[in-house]
């Protein structure tokens, strides 16, 4: 849901042409010192915007400097806090949305008016569908050029908030300075209250230039809300769960992003109930678990096991697309979903719905469950793992299987990894174990390329403790090649893994299925190796023989690293009917 907070208190037109053009007072002293000391003694708008986020409790933004963004990066200098500059906005944004997964707060992402704000549509709408909090600020054309008319304002648009509207969650629109510290507290709350989400606050260029002589903005009251249970929902969901003969639970990103990965074990231990983890609720689950399905929902033997389920718990999905196996997901038995994105809460399935934060849900649950005895649960899960080895090993893919075996051994249990929309990636979310919870992250949501490499930058920005891993194909590795350089700036200890298939593998093959050949999906791409080698980022090409060795020595070694796998992999094919 979106709610706009739309405030139009414009400044005079003296002001206006005050704040663009401030009075110079030229102490007698040299004009470079004078310089110096005005940027110490003078606040602006700019100022507001940091000081309020240091207030909320951030510590690290991203973003890209522009024009009418001047004055937000000209107070960075004067803040505690941390900068972070990609390369290109979506890159920016797809940083952010990285950093705002691992540490569960609000990631500030500062932009400018017009292309480059735009720019970062594509990396907000992966926030979006993957629920991560970005807090984007984005400048505007002076006040004086607002109003929907067509001023010949340098990035003008006619309604920029307009672009983002359909995205974000809410929208938040300043006028005059002393707007800015309620509209960023908003803001944050609307990005944190559950579920999280990308939000959008929008400065224009003078009120971000113009002096103030607003006290210092110092703690921020910016608490999100919390979606808490009916519990006469809760009460009739815990009897059906508690007298069930073949409960089954579907646990989606909603889960991770909650932090409540504990709750969902034991509520799934009381209840005996097996458990399937979407492809965006990697790792809510323990992989190797009794009662792990694991993650094969593009596999008709789990389809026709969640099926069969007398009573099915969804915590944290809205069995989207890939969730229901492609809408071929047909339940016999009674629902009950629990969501916090009222919209999602039975947009697919008539369900007894719950609308909730997944570990206030899962908590309420298991409180008011009785203890389920079934002898039986670990072998039916077990015969179901083995019926989907049994099909994926009658396609010939030792391959696949060698190399994302060879990622998982090399990838230290701790670390978190990032994945491409690249057929690698595509047989992590239903094979690969993650062994943590959030440690795992694709691009799912919304599926744009070139996700991996700066989402994994920004993990390391939120953790320089442990090594990060970015996994992407040739095709979306050309998107955040330049960020090879912000790698190297900054130090960031991210080793990116190329597959190099000389195409869009997967659109090769989903070409072939259907028209018989492939077009538009062959592609020149460069010796990697030798790219990020003239960044100054080491590099080696190897092979899928010696890729747990690579993977496992770039990994230990601290700072940015590439390595280049060669290699056609191949999907598996999936079972829809």
């Amino acid at each position: 849901m979106t709610h706009d907070h739309d405030l139009v208190l414009r400044p005079t037109p003296a002001q206006t042409e005050a704040a663009l053009n401030p009075p110079t007072r030229r102490p007698a002293t040299t004009p470079q010192v004078g310089a110096e000391r005005r940027a110490s003694m003078v606040r602006n708008g700019g100022d507001l915007v940091v000081e309020t986020l240091q207030g909320l409790g951030a510590t690290t933004v991203f973003g890209l400097p522009g024009q009418h963004a001047l004055g937000m990066f000209d107070a960075l200098r004067r803040s505690a806090l941390t900068y972070v500059g990609l390369r290109m906005e979506n890159n920016a944004g797809f940083a952010a949305d990285a950093y705002g997964r691992i540490t569960g707060e609000a990631a500030p992402l500062l932009l400018s008016t017009g292309p480059g704000a735009l720019m970062s549509l594509a990396a907000l709408q992966e926030a979006s569908a993957a629920s991560a909090p970005v807090l984007a600020v984005g400048s505007q054309v002076p006040t004086a050029g607002l109003g929907g008319g067509r001023h010949g304002y340098l990035h003008e648009l006619r309604d920029q908030q307009a672009s983002f509207r359909d995205i974000v969650k809410s929208v938040h629109t300043v006028r005059t300075a002393s707007q800015i510290p309620s509209a960023i507290a908003a803001a944050w709350e609307s990005a944190l209250t559950a579920p999280h989400g990308p939000v959008w606050v929008e400065i224009p260029q003078d009120v971000l230039l113009a002096p103030t002589a607003l006290p210092v903005v110092t703690a921020v009251d910016a608490t999100p809300h919390d979606i808490v249970p009916r519990p006469e929902l809760t009460a009739v969901a815990a009897d059906l769960l508690s007298t069930a003969e073949r409960p089954a639970v579907i646990a989606g990103g909603g889960v991770v992003r909650a932090d409540a990965s504990g709750k969902l074990r034991a509520l799934a231990e009381k209840l005996n109930a097996p458990v399937v983890t979407t492809f965006g609720g990697k790792g809510a689950f323990p992989w190797e678990h009794p009662l792990s399905l694991q993650s094969w929902l593009e596999d008709r033997h789990t389809t026709d096991f969640l099926e069969d389920a007398d009573v099915l718990l969804v915590v944290g999905s809205g069995l989207g697309e890939l969730s229901s196996n492609y809408h071929t997901f047909a339940p016999r038995g009674r629902v009950i979903q629990i969501e916090a994105d009222l919209g999602k809460l039975e947009s697919n399935h008539p369900a007894l719905g719950i609308h909730a934060d997944a570990r206030l849900g899962l908590s309420a649950l298991l409180e008011a469950v009785r203890d389920r005895a079934d002898s039986g649960a670990e072998e039916r899960v077990r015969d179901v793992l083995a019926r989907v080895r049994e099909r994926i090993a009658s396609q010939e893919l030792a391959l696949e299987q060698q190399v994302l075996s060879s990622v998982r051994e090399a990838l230290p249990d701790e670390s978190p990894s990032f994945w491409d929309m690249t057929i690698l990636a595509y047989w992590a979310w239903s094979a690969f174990d993650p062994r943590r919870p959030d440690t795992m992250h694709s691009a799912q949501g919304a599926g744009g390329l070139g996700y991996a490499f700066p989402a994994a930058l920004g993990a390391a920005a939120a953790d320089r403790t442990r090594p990060v891993l970015a996994v992407s194909g040739d095709g979306g590795a050309m998107y955040s090649i330049a960020e090879l350089a912000a790698a190297r700036q900054y130090g960031f200890d991210v080793t990116w893994l190329i597959v190099d298939d000389g195409g869009y593998g997967i659109l090769r093959e989903y070409m072939t299925d259907a028209f018989g050949e492939a077009t538009a999906t062959e592609l020149a791409r460069p010796d990697f190796a030798a790219l990020a080698e003239s960044f100054g980022v080491p590099a080696l090409r190897t092979t899928p023989e010696s890729l747990t060795e690579d993977l496992s020595k770039a990994l230990g070694t601290p700072g940015p690293s590439v390595v280049v796998l060669p290699a056609a992999l191949r999907m598996f094919a999936p079972t829809h009917l």
